[in-house]
């Protein structure tokens, strides 16, 4: 955080709009103004060694106690010697002749010096004496944070960091990337899994990067009860947050898509990783071709048989195969009818996995591109097997589209 020496010497300039009223014996005045002087020049550490003149002189009135630490704390700051510093602005503040701005200033320049001369436990003391006497710098806020982040009062650094991000999204403003991360850093430090969720989640919100998208798909995998049913689920998220990171990723959802019976979006991942340049090429392209040929190969077998397949899920008791159906072709390019479908089904009732339901509802609206009910519907799913970590997830996805 720069500082800015010419409002910190103000003492230099400040003082002759008041020599009608206040004035300064020669022998004061004179080592003062050279002191001065040498600020002027940033000749700091040869400015407090004039002042020891003016300190030498006896019986100082008010106002020469004033100038003299006044100039000392300019000429201490310059020289970095924070210490001198606060012990000045003590000085000056117990005389009450500080104005408010200037008092402000003084601390925010005292804060900011204890940083640069990485002494992070007095910045966190002096930043927090200038936001309580009513500084609004938000790079002080910021530098609160990270000094005491960096002294070692981590719970204090996730609270303030916390407490930033949240007035941004109050003020419809998108926090700073390097504060989440911070946050996230933090929260990490603490093994605080609650803000490290609310850090990551803001940074797949703002800051959807493949490296925050990773972190939280894995995390969601290793949550104690993740059930393998939403393996294909996790292989979503990716295709879908631009995410995927190898042919391997393409080839393994497209397999595991096969297994369930979605042909139809096994052979859209292929194609798409095809069109990406990310299959076909290399040791493996003969393995990408064959599973693509199989691929292309159910999804028309799929197509032809969709009409009797709605027909006959319409005449079942129960609304699975309904479901089962609608997400199917919501994953095919239908989302629209898929969804119906999927609606039907719920409405028909005797659902094994209703949350489970809700989840795939919830994507199909996504695709459908009906993010606000989308939201609305992924909100009420709950459960502790991963389905409302993924639908959360997708709840982030459909902001980003809203």
């Amino acid at each position: 955080m720069k500082l800015r020496w010419r409002a910190l010497a103000l003492c230099v300039v400040a003082f002759a709009a008041q020599a009608q009223t206040d004035t300064a014996r020669p022998e004061i005045g004179e080592p003062l103004l050279a002191a001065q002087d040498l600020i002027k020049a940033r000749k700091f550490k040869e400015a407090l060694v004039k002042l020891r003149d003016a300190e030498a002189v006896t019986d100082k009135t008010d106002y020469e106690w004033y100038t003299l630490e006044h100039t000392r704390l300019s000429a201490a700051i310059g020289a970095k010697d924070m210490n001198g510093a606060a012990r000045a602005f003590e000085a000056l503040d117990a005389m009450r002749r500080l104005s408010d701005a200037d008092r402000l200033q003084m601390l925010q320049a005292i804060a900011s010096g204890y940083y640069r001369a990485k002494e992070y436990a007095h910045a966190v003391a002096w930043t927090q004496r200038y936001l309580g006497a009513g500084g609004t710098n938000p790079q002080m806020r910021k530098l609160l944070a990270q000094s005491q982040y960096l002294s070692g009062d981590v719970a204090g650094a996730v609270r303030e960091l916390r407490a930033e991000v949240l007035a941004n999204e109050k003020a419809n403003t998108a926090p700073a990337e390097d504060r989440l991360v911070l946050l996230l850093t933090a929260s990490a430090r603490r093994n605080d899994d609650g803000n490290y969720t609310f850090a990551l989640e803001r940074l797949l919100a703002y800051y959807p990067k493949k490296v925050y998208w990773a972190e939280m798909l894995d995390r969601v995998q290793r949550k104690p009860g993740f059930s393998n049913r939403y393996a294909l689920d996790v292989y979503r998220l990716m295709l879908a947050s631009a995410s995927m990171r190898s042919a391997d990723d393409y080839m393994a959802m497209a397999q595991l898509a096969l297994q369930a019976g979605l042909a139809a979006e096994a052979r859209a991942v292929l194609e798409q990783g095809y069109a990406t340049q990310v299959l076909g090429a290399g040791e493996q392209a003969g393995r990408h071709r064959r599973l693509r040929d199989l691929a292309r190969k159910q999804s028309e077998q799929e197509r032809a048989g969709a009409a009797a397949q709605e027909a006959q899920a319409r005449t079942t008791k129960d609304g699975v195969a309904l479901v089962n159906l609608g997400f199917a072709l919501a994953l095919s390019g239908q989302a629209s009818k898929g969804t119906a479908l999927i609606e039907l089904g719920i409405a028909q009732g005797d659902l094994a996995r209703p949350d489970e339901v809700q989840l795939r509802l919830g994507q199909a609206l996504v695709l459908a591109g009906q993010y606000a009910k989308a939201v609305s519907v992924l909100n009420s799913v709950t459960g502790k097997d991963g389905a409302t970590d993924l639908a959360r997830l997708w709840i982030l996805l459909s902001q980003r589209q809203n």
